[in-house]
């Protein structure tokens, strides 16, 4: 049976987007943290970790781009998943009663109108929506709710004051698949992600840009992250269709590594496809 890593407690945005790349009979491993995630991978406890990229709303998840890096594990597959924040709490819980809220940052931001509306609710940060929830279920002291998934209230036993309160309903986070082997069935729809770090001569990263240009291969996305030894120095970050084994993408990796110091592999893999949580 397929063991699979993620970040948060049961119930996590991340544990729908495990079952909804393995399926639903696998053995899902709760971790405390991203890197927690990597480690499992890396050291064979998991077969696979599941990891938020980008949020469509918020952007990127800084720390995964650092921790690709850093670890030597491959991207072998990526999903969106739509998400449905809804705020619940204890059963016994009127809406009016709530004294504090609870969830992950992203979460809260991506609910701050609904929350702007809630007056007398103190808004908490935690590290983790399903956590929040288990935060919630364990005060005692004052009617609290978290924002949190469906899952996550039907696993802690709680209900659903209000659902769908997130700001815009077109809310997608992408997750990416991390194993310590590589792909062994060439995808149908292939996407690729690489990194690489530019020599310091004029027009780098025009040129490196160019090059997929000029082989007509579609860019997705480009990220630039700072490198932690070389004070305002970047390291590059691109997905593009295609994949690695393909002659014109060895071509154009061939042409970006003459003006790279050094370059990523980071997987080749199919093209993710949109699942609502």
């Amino acid at each position: 049976m397929i063991k699979a890593a993620f970040q948060g407690e049961p119930g996590a945005f991340s544990e729908i987007a495990s079952r909804k790349m393995f399926g639903e009979n696998i053995t899902v491993s709760p971790s405390f943290s991203f890197e927690d995630v990597f480690l499992k991978v890396k050291n064979d406890k998991v077969d696979f970790g599941i990891i938020p990229i980008e949020n469509s709303l918020y952007g990127s998840v800084f720390e995964t781009y650092d921790l690709l890096l850093k670890y030597s594990l491959n991207i072998v597959g990526e999903l969106n998943l739509q998400i449905n924040h809804n705020l619940i709490a204890k059963k016994s819980y009127k809406l009016s009663e709530i004294k504090k809220v609870y969830s992950h940052p992203q979460a809260l931001g991506q609910c701050s109108k609904f929350l702007k509306k809630m007056k007398n609710a103190e808004v908490v940060p935690t590290y983790d929506t399903a956590g929040s929830a288990l935060i919630s279920l364990n005060n005692n002291t004052e009617p609290s709710a978290a924002i949190a998934s469906k899952n996550a209230a039907k696993i802690y036993n709680l209900k659903i004051l209000k659902p769908d309160i997130q700001n815009n309903k077109e809310n997608y986070t992408r997750f990416y698949a991390i194993s310590k082997t590589k792909n062994k069935k060439k995808p149908e729809h292939p996407k690729t992600s690489i990194c690489f770090e530019l020599k310091n001569i004029p027009g780098a990263l025009f040129k490196a840009l160019s090059i997929f240009a000029l082989a007509e291969i579609n860019l997705l996305k480009i990220e630039s992250r700072p490198i932690p030894h070389k004070p305002f120095q970047y390291i590059f970050y691109i997905d593009f269709t295609g994949a690695i084994y393909d002659e014109i993408v060895k071509h154009a990796v061939k042409h970006l590594s003459e003006i790279s110091i050094s370059m990523k592999l980071l997987g080749t893999y199919e093209r993710g496809k949109s699942f609502v949580s």
